[in-house]
């Protein structure tokens, strides 16, 4: 059973950066593409950004400019790279392993809470 575990959330100021974590046990990370979604109290969870096995990247469009997905093999970890942060963002992220490809699969990490407030 795979496992993702979030890190790197907490309470920043507007115009602030964070930089989350997911790390995933067992070794089908590096043949897996990568989402970061989001959920705010009261609305649907959205994509926020997400990398292929490959490299290739996505952003919504809120995000554009302000955040960076990437990834370690090595470390079967990935990152999100968050600046400029502004209320809007406050939200639970989660992070999201997965592939179509046959055979397929899809995990969650259990969300780390990120607050953006003065």
């Amino acid at each position: 059973q795979v496992q993702l575990v979030e890190s790197g959330g907490g309470l920043v100021q507007p115009g602030g950066s964070l930089r989350l974590s997911c790390v995933a046990s067992g070794s089908i990370f590096g043949f897996s593409a990568m989402g970061w979604y989001r959920q705010a109290p009261g609305k649907q969870r959205e994509l926020v950004a997400a990398i292929s096995s490959g490299g290739r990247t996505n952003y919504a469009d809120s995000v554009k400019g302000r955040f960076t997905i990437s990834r370690d093999n090595s470390k079967n970890t990935g990152y999100l790279q968050m600046n400029s942060l502004k209320p809007e963002d406050t939200a639970i992220y989660y992070c999201n392993a997965y592939k179509t490809t046959l055979p397929p699969w899809d995990y969650w990490g259990q969300g780390t809470q990120v607050t953006v407030s003065s």
